[in-house]
């Protein structure tokens, strides 16, 4: 079952997700700033820590770009945190999104192919850009691991759209 796609130019719906401290959040909008917003599917996904891993390396540079940077996934708390320290990741990072709320940011949803890789389902991967007022700018959504924006050619491409004011594609 898919669900509707987030609208070019339309507001991301929000969605609830617990931090890495166990508190509670609901990602409402983007406070007036870029936001660089990426789903990864979970702890059984090396194509997510290579994607990650290259973010981490570029924070600063979407930083300095005027972008604050969320990454979330449906894993459990203890999954995530136990990736952040493998990793050393910095970005905010939040987990426990739920099956309802990946569908309704237009996420394609899986089952594990065997109990080996997970023991739930899981977003198959999603990089948002969002406008300050919280309008989609760019919306990648995947319906498998290997097909992501690369994080390089994306800020290029946000550093442009910024920096000469272009609106939202694909309205029509």
């Amino acid at each position: 079952m898919t669900s509707p796609k987030p609208a070019a130019g339309a507001a991301l719906p929000s969605f609830a997700a617990t931090r890495l401290d166990g508190s509670s959040m609901t990602f409402e909008g983007t406070n007036g700033k870029w936001f660089l917003l990426v789903v990864y599917r979970g702890k059984h996904c090396g194509r997510c820590k290579k994607y990650l891993n290259k973010l981490e390396a570029m924070q600063g540079q979407w930083r300095d770009a005027g972008f604050d940077i969320l990454v979330v996934s449906g894993d459990p708390i203890e999954k995530a945190k136990s990736d952040v320290e493998e990793f050393g990741w910095t970005f905010d990072i939040a987990c426990d999104l739920s099956e309802a709320d990946m569908r309704k940011l237009g996420l394609y949803v899986s089952d594990p192919l065997t109990p080996d890789e997970t023991d739930r389902r899981f977003a198959e991967p999603g990089v948002f850009c969002l406008r300050p007022d919280n309008t989609v700018q760019i919306a990648a959504i995947s319906n498998g691991p290997s097909a992501r924006p690369d994080l390089d050619e994306l800020l290029d491409g946000m550093a442009f759209t910024i920096e000469h004011d272009k609106p939202a594609r694909g309205m029509a």
